[in-house]
């Protein structure tokens, strides 16, 4: 609680805050402090030096720390010294006996450039013994491996403390969020009130006493009545500044604080911290109302004590953390499922209503795209959902905006406390206006106050205005308009959903976009089927009718030879124009068919193509020229069209030359097999390469080359339909190339 300096010159208590509490410029005087050079040369002394010893302080400055204590005390503190691992953080170097003082232990620190050793008297009684404290903490241990809640655990811990102690009050509390301390649990004597339950105002520890709690994990103040024994002389010789007595067990205590424990009826004191992943969670403190002794070896222990039940503490929050975390994810995970069950996002957002308040444990949620509103559960009404969500608009910028009392940012929600107390917000999109909303009531709660933390004492004199507070009696105030708060995991996990409902929008975009550009294609394609049927499809018929109509007129009148030309160049036409259909409807299929992925080697889908073009090969002279080829995993069958349309092409574009080169080959790099079909024949110009895979693309004239102009089409569609690509190199009357690629690891 409040600790300044001990000075009793006027107090401005509006800068409690402020005050120098780490430089008291003095101690508690149940032992003497002393700050020497590296060569135990006295730089400092507290003024009760020659109550303790006989030897007054100002006349010790200089002297060795033998000529204060003793030759032999001397000696053995110098060997201390010397063996010791001293740092920041005062450690125990041993006991000395001064003559008709009785018995001191001894701990040691550097700080602001000096050695500090404070002598502390060990009472007479009261000392355990180590073994007893030995036993007494590893009760404690196998006693926490039965406690279910952080309560039983604190309570285990109070129990423990006031056994080695010998307080007459030990409790245990927690800090929220807002500093206030609440009692978690408690061990006491049946004199002392109880405190359990109730809270102590984040008021009653400033900041930089907050601060010292974290560096200096345990703290006794023995008498709150003590004469503050002064530093001789008040600053360090050193740095020319007061002493930093941060990390001393002696450092004296504000005026504040040791008035705030006499109005609580309180005479001694000691507070262990609860340091958890970092933070102070809490304190355990220790009341007496009387003034109580505790040895450095008690103290020793109790600070363990501490530190384990914080452990303790931090693996069952974790614990609980998980679980919690675990619920929320199983469901999302349903709530995105739901969310891909049909294209209309809002349908699907209406399905996994009930999921979504079970998520964030609202009592309504409300869903805005643009001006489509949908509520479920207890929402507050349309109206006052739009206003809301206009004023996020213009005063909310982050991600997801939350609160447990609407009223306290948002003047309208005082209206909507019923059943929106509590806000979770979160922006779908920043273009426009799509909001998801969940709504949490009211929660009227009391809190029980360990004297209310609003009574300060208005004028009188200063010794009355020393506490902010002089009461503990039980205060119980009333909170109204607030909500249950929002857990941290429930944040992150929305903010979670959040970006899973942004990748959904972006998934469907992404889906739209390839609709389009199937839906161009495909137009495309259209116009390439119009085109055929008006002029591909066409001219073969225009064929048959045409020789037909020279067959009738030449009946009877011509010789057989001429009629059986007539009948062969109709049966050539309908036979294209079957080819033709037969193409088209190829063509169309491929597109609609289902891949089926399976590992094949390639060298015998090459084998069955040759197989398959050995009735055009008859009578050529081709040479073959295969490379290594790789085994590759595809649909076999449509991969077989395609390498068949490729060989077709090469086979007939070869045609007129004497002797046929043909050459197949693949390379790979870390994501793809190449395939290869090259050839030496008549090539392309490739300016118009760009039309080459298209639907009844023809480079070459009919009269020279026999085809439909689909090959090269079914080919680019198959390939694509893999998600590998499909190119062409060439130069008229050199040959041409046409490579395929086919990912390593093929779309599903």
């Amino acid at each position: 609680m409040n600790e300044a300096t001990p000075e009793t010159v006027d107090l401005d208590l509006s800068l409690c805050d402020k005050e120098p509490i780490r430089t008291p410029g003095s101690i508690q005087p149940h032992g003497f402090l002393l700050s020497l050079t590296k060569e135990l040369l006295l730089l400092q002394a507290s003024e009760n030096l020659s109550t303790l010893t006989g030897i007054d302080a100002a006349s010790a400055i200089g002297q060795p720390l033998a000529a204060v204590i003793g030759a032999d005390n001397g000696a053995q503190l110098a060997r201390h010294v010397a063996q010791a691992e001293i740092g920041q953080r005062p450690v125990f170097l041993c006991h000395i006996t001064l003559a008709n003082q009785g018995q001191f232990n001894v701990l040691a620190h550097y700080y602001d450039s000096a050695l500090l050793l404070e002598f502390e008297a060990i009472p007479t009684a009261g000392t355990s013994d180590l073994r007893q404290l030995y036993r007494r903490v590893s009760d404690f241990l196998l006693k926490l491996n039965e406690a279910a809640t952080v309560e039983e655990m604190s309570r285990l811990a109070c129990q423990e403390i006031r056994a080695i102690t010998g307080f007459g009050r030990v409790m245990a509390y927690q800090f929220d969020a807002d500093g206030h301390g609440q009692v978690l649990a408690e061990c006491r004597d049946e004199a002392y009130h109880s405190y359990l339950g109730q809270r102590f105002p984040a008021s009653d520890i400033p900041r930089q006493a907050r601060e010292l709690y974290m560096l200096n994990r345990i703290r006794l103040i023995q008498d709150a009545n003590y004469t503050p024994a002064r530093l001789v002389p008040p600053l360090n010789p050193i740095t020319g500044a007061p002493n930093d007595l941060s990390f001393a067990s002696l450092r004296s205590v504000s005026p504040i604080h040791l008035q705030y424990m006499r109005n609580m009826g309180t005479l001694a004191s000691m507070s262990v911290s609860l340091m958890v992943k970092g933070k102070l969670w809490g304190l355990i403190s220790c009341h007496h109302a009387t003034p109580c002794a505790v040895p450095f070896d008690n103290r020793t222990a109790c600070e363990q004590l501490g530190q384990i039940l914080a452990m303790c503490i931090a693996a069952r929050e974790d614990a609980d953390e998980l679980t919690f975390r675990l619920d929320v994810r199983r469901v999302m995970v349903s709530m995105l499922a739901g969310l891909t069950q049909s294209a209309d996002f809002t349908d699907n957002i209406t399905a996994v209503f009930p999921q979504l308040l079970h998520f964030a444990r609202a009592g309504g949620a409300a869903v805005l795209f643009d001006d489509r509103l949908l509520t479920y559960g207890d929402a507050p009404a349309e109206a006052d959902i739009r206003a809301l969500v206009g004023w996020l608009d213009l005063n909310s910028h982050e991600d997801l905006f939350h609160t447990d009392h609407l009223a306290g940012v948002y003047a309208p929600g005082a209206a909507l406390t019923a059943n929106a107390s509590g806000v979770m917000a979160m922006p779908i999109s920043r273009i426009h206006k799509h909001y998801l909303l969940w709504f949490r009531p009211e929660v009227v709660h009391t809190i029980d106050w360990a004297g209310s933390p609003y009574d300060k004492p208005a004028g009188g004199s200063q010794a009355a205005q020393l506490s902010p507070r002089q009461s503990f009696a039980a205060w119980r105030e009333t909170i109204h308009g607030t909500s249950a708060p929002w857990h941290s995991g429930e944040i992150e996990m929305a903010l979670e959903f959040r970006s899973a409902l942004i990748g959904i929008a972006l998934e469907r975009a992404e889906q739209m976009a390839e609709l389009a550009e199937e839906l161009g294609r495909a137009n495309k394609e259209l116009e390439a089927f119009s085109y055929s049927v008006s002029h591909d499809l066409r001219a073969p018929l225009r064929h048959i009718v045409g020789f037909s109509d020279l067959l009738l007129d030449a009946a009877g009148n011509d010789s057989l030879d001429k009629r059986q030309r007539f009948l062969k160049n109709i049966k050539d036409s309908a036979r294209l124009a079957g080819k033709l259909v037969d193409d088209l409807l190829s063509f169309s299929q491929m597109g609609r068919a289902a891949l089926r992925p399976t590992s094949f080697p390639m060298r015998d889908m090459v084998n069955s193509c040759m197989d398959k073009l050995s009735i055009d090969m008859r009578g050529r002279d081709i040479h073959w020229d295969i490379g290594e080829l790789p085994t590759m995993r595809a649909d076999p069958n449509f991969l077989q069209l395609a390498l068949y349309n490729l060989m077709s092409n090469a086979v007939k574009f070869t045609g007129q030359k004497d002797k046929a080169e043909i050459r197949i080959s693949a390379s790979e790099n870390d994501a793809e097999w190449i395939v290869s079909v090259a050839d030496n024949g008549a090539g392309f110009n490739m300016d118009y390469v760009h039309k080459l895979f298209g639907v009844f693309q023809r480079l070459h004239r009919m009269e020279d080359f026999q085809g439909t102009g689909i090959g090269l089409a079914n080919v680019r569609r198959i390939i694509e339909r893999h998600g590998g690509r499909v190119w062409a190199e060439s130069r008229p009357g050199e040959g041409a190339t046409f490579s395929f690629s086919i990912p390593k690891e093929p779309q599903s």
